[in-house]
Formats: structure tokens, C-alpha cells, sequence
């Protein structure tokens, strides 16, 4: 789904990036870095993450998004995400994170999926089919806001492989490509990610095209 908006994004502005992820900071600072925007993290203001208690990627999204622009009064990104594996009913899903604990372990996330998967006679050649799904939405202090989705198809493997990228990354294959998230260099996975096809949405509707 993607929601038009009239409001731009000025180059020189500040916006806050909601998030407490590191590695999705690092992508989106990545992505955004051509358009110079004056980007804050979540965390290096302080501010508290919300507990995410939607049904979906983009409510989730939203929640985030509009409880940071409220705290800090500026303009504010957020991004929602997960794996989505087709042999078990679109599991993890919006609980991808919840999946790897309070720690973050997301080495034991991916071990979990493949015992799942493997429970239900699932892992079959050349690997079961799963996406990626983002969502990111984009909240001013006065309430309004956008949302913009990504998606990409491919098939898990195992042993996970590579060390790039984070999360179920190192699982994840996308159709057409032979290496894993976790293996691609950062140019290459933000060629084709569900993150960045949820960012050229947002790119088109927000923001001034940069020069040259």
C-alpha cells in the first residue's frame, strides 16, 4: 500500500529516524544520504521504543513512527519489517524480532525457523519459500502521516550463510540471485531489499530529487 502525501521533505531538514535497530539506521541513513536531510536516531535522543503491539507491519510502522514525531516535534521515519515463510502461515512475521528474544539473538531466530519449518515436513529443495516485507511510514508532530511497502520473494537455506546485513538476512536468498542477504555487499542488497523497493515509494512521494 502506498499513501500519497502532499508534504515534502525540504533537503536541510531534520528527521528523526525511529528506530533502535542499528542495522536499520545504518540502511536507512545509507539510503537516505544523497538527500540532504539532517538525520537523528531514536537513540541518540533518548527516546523510548514503543512496544509494538499491532497486527501488522504497517500499524506497527505508524506506532513507531508517530510516537517519535510527537516526542521530538519533527518529522519522523519508521520502518517495520520481517520474514514471512509460506510453510509456516507467514510466521515469524510482524513477531520476526520477538522471535530472536530480548536479546537480539537472531542466530537462534534463524535455527527456530528451520526447526518449524522442518516440523511441518516443510524443507524441501532448493529451500522453502519465504519474503521480506517492509513497511516504512512517515509521521509529522501534527498527526499526519504516510506509509510506503516493499517486498521481496525468495527461499531460505541452510546453514545460514555470511555475516553482512543483519537479522534473517544470512537465510534469505532473493529470487535471481545466488548469494544470501548476509553475503551481498551493502550497494548490492540495496539494489533489490524490501526495504529499499518501500524507500524508492517513499523517495517519489518526499522527496526533493537530488541534484545532478
Amino acid at each position: 500500500m502506498e499513501v500519497a502525501v502532499t508534504r515534502a521533505l525540504a533537503r536541510g531538514c531534520r528527521l528523526l529516524l525511529a528506530s533502535h535497530n542499528g542495522g536499520k539506521v545504518r540502511e536507512l541513513r545509507a539510503l537516505l544520504a544523497p538527500h540532504g536531510l539532517q538525520l537523528v536516531s531514536a537513540g541518540e535522543l533518548g527516546l523510548p521504543e514503543p512496544e509494538e503491539t499491532g497486527a501488522t507491519f504497517a500499524t506497527n510502522a505508524h506506532l513507531k513512527a508517530a510516537a517519535a514525531a510527537r516526542g521530538a516535534g519533527l518529522p519522523a521515519l519508521a520502518d517495520d519489517s520481517g520474514l514471512e515463510v509460506a510453510a509456516l502461515g507467514g510466521a515469524p512475521g510482524v513477531h520476526s524480532a520477538r522471535w530472536a528474544g530480548p536479546s537480539k539473538d537472531f542466530a537462534a531466530a534463524m535455527a527456530r525457523v528451520r526447526r518449524e519449518v522442518l516440523a511441518r515436513g516443510g524443507w524441501t529443495a532448493p529451500g522453502p519459500r519465504a519474503n521480506f516485507t517492509a513497511v516504512l511510514c512517515l509521521a509529522w508532530p501534527d498527526g499526519t502521516s504516510a506509509v510506503f511497502t516493499g517486498e521481496v520473494s525468495g527461499r531460505l537455506v541452510w546453514p545460514a550463510r555470511g555475516d553482512r546485513g543483519f537479522g534473517y538476512d544470512p537465510m534469505f536468498v532473493a529470487d535471481g540471485q545466488a548469494l544470501t542477504f548476509g553475503e551481498m555487499e551493502q550497494e548490492e542488497k540495496h539494489a533489490i531489499s524490501h526495504r529499499a523497493r518501500a524507500f524508492e515509494a517513499f523517495r517519489r512521494a518526499c522527496l526533493a530529487r537530488s541534484p545532478g
